[in-house]
């Protein structure tokens, strides 16, 4: 491949597939009924103000929709949580039923049983290829739980390996130390 060709999607996916993200599930209402979707695009942007960003497609049905209401919930899953990311990835009407929920601050749901959440308002809107790039300003954020999260790793879920913690060395300490704001 030259620097002018485009890459085979193929080829885009595999590649860019070796590169593992948590799954979320981002949610709404259009002011009577829940909508959301699975997403793998999403990131923590800025810390002030606080911002985080997410991709829907264009052909996705319930971005219209949260983009109308202005504000989303991101719900972060948990590794148990396997057959909820795989409801809101498929195109189907009601994603919600059987799923217990409760309302974030903005109205969007909270599903069950997540690692945490993430209440937003939308902040901008770009369009980037066959995609949107949605910002959002945190206005909330749910408590944290211990358990691993679910993660998604060259087409597939995937898990973390549980690794011995060996207690920090002097290295470590000093690593962690020396730029603390490097990192989001």
């Amino acid at each position: 491949m030259t620097g002018d060709e485009a890459p085979e999607p193929a080829v885009f996916r595999r590649v860019l597939g070796h590169f593992g993200t948590g799954v979320t599930v981002v949610t709404g209402t259009d002011g009577e009924r829940p909508v959301g979707f699975a997403c793998q695009s999403f990131a923590a942007l800025s810390l002030d103000p606080p911002l985080v960003l997410f991709c829907p497609a264009r052909t996705s049905r319930a971005w219209p929709v949260l983009e109308r209401a202005g504000r989303f919930c991101v719900n972060v899953l948990a590794e148990s949580q396997q057959p909820v990311s795989t409801v809101f990835g498929r195109s189907g009407d009601d994603k919600f039923a059987g799923l217990r929920w409760h309302p974030a601050p903005s109205g969007a749901p909270i599903l069950d049983g997540v690692l945490t959440w993430i209440d937003c308002d939308i902040e901008a809107v770009h369009e980037a290829g066959d995609h949107y790039i949605a910002i959002g300003r945190v206005r909330g954020l749910g408590e944290t739980t211990a358990e691993a999260p679910l993660l998604f790793y060259r087409g597939a879920y995937a898990g973390l390996a549980a690794t011995p913690q060996a207690p920090p060395t002097d290295l470590d300490l000093f690593l962690t130390t020396i730029h603390p704001d490097d990192w989001l």
